[in-house]
């Protein structure tokens, strides 16, 4: 086998391990942070959510207090106006889903259900965990979703929720006495929830991959046709001619060129000089054999 074939076969073996080792290490870290995209935009819409419940806390509710003696406005609630811009968002993004899920929520379409239900109890089940997510899979695809523990901390809450004779009574009339009742002061009632689709980051992580992975195949095939004509240039070709001059001498053909000077000091160069001393030697022994 010649040492150009063994050389590449060599090189293909180390580039194939080079890929595979880079690949899976690229394929690792772009779907993480492919992952952690969706997390911090799940982040942002929970932020953008407790923005819209604090505006409407502060300036809001205020402003209706006299219309919520006469007739209850659903406005006023911090979670439904959150729901409701969030809601809006939805309708553009119909993949991405926004919603504080309860376990006995007032409104019932704030109502948990599925898998809903189970991370509500798992906050309740784990009273100091600031946050949960996860993967689930859906009609489009597979999202991301990232919850956060709806607790109350406002005694002022306790007003609507605590019993339904303690509730305004626009209210009790507008939802009924059956729901969002029994809550307790610093209690997980629900989670905010936020769903984002993950193919869309996939589709570029994946992009992403491809472009990588033909980058350095590209960077190994150049790589490769240099160490080809290195090798040939200053390997193959002078021992290639050495070999060729130490067989017409071994031969006895005394008229066997000598072998150029290459001048170098590296291996093939004190090869080259080696030969050309053994040529030398070998043409002066053999005329002293001559009759």
């Amino acid at each position: 086998m010649k040492l150009l074939v063994k050389f590449n076969l060599i090189y293909v073996g180390v580039m194939a391990l080079g890929l595979a080792v880079s690949g899976l290490m690229a394929r690792s870290l772009l779907v993480d942070n492919a992952q952690e995209e969706v997390l911090n935009t799940a982040r942002m819409l929970i932020d953008k959510a407790n923005a819209v419940r604090g505006y409407t806390t502060n300036q809001i509710t205020k402003l209706l207090d006299t219309q919520m003696k006469y007739e209850f406005l659903p406005q006023s609630v911090p979670s439904y106006s959150a729901t409701e811009v969030l809601g809006t968002l939805q309708k553009t993004y119909p993949d991405y889903l926004y919603k504080e899920a309860a376990l006995n929520p007032t409104n019932p379409r704030d109502r948990a259900v599925g898998w809903e239900v189970d991370v509500v109890n798992q906050f309740r089940a784990n009273p100091d965990l600031p946050e949960y997510s996860g993967r689930r899979e859906t009609a489009t695809g597979a999202s991301i979703y990232l919850a956060k523990p709806l607790r109350i901390t406002n005694p002022a809450c306790l007003q609507c929720h605590s019993s339904v004779d303690a509730a305004p009574k626009t209210m009790v009339d507008r939802y009924g006495a059956a729901n969002g009742f029994g809550w307790n002061f610093n209690e997980v009632i629900g989670a905010q929830l936020v769903s984002v689709p993950l193919a869309l980051p996939m589709q570029r992580a994946e992009k992403s991959f491809k472009v990588l992975i033909g980058s350095l195949v590209g960077v190994f095939v150049v790589v490769g046709i240099v160490l080809n004509l290195m090798i040939w240039l200053v390997v193959v070709r002078p021992v290639t001619q050495l070999s060729a001059l130490a067989d017409r001498v071994s031969q006895g053909d005394l008229a066997a060129p000598e072998f150029p000077a290459t001048g170098s000091r590296d291996e093939i160069g004190v090869l080259a000089a080696s030969f050309s001393r053994m040529r030398t030697s070998v043409v002066q022994a053999m005329k002293m054999l001559e009759p």
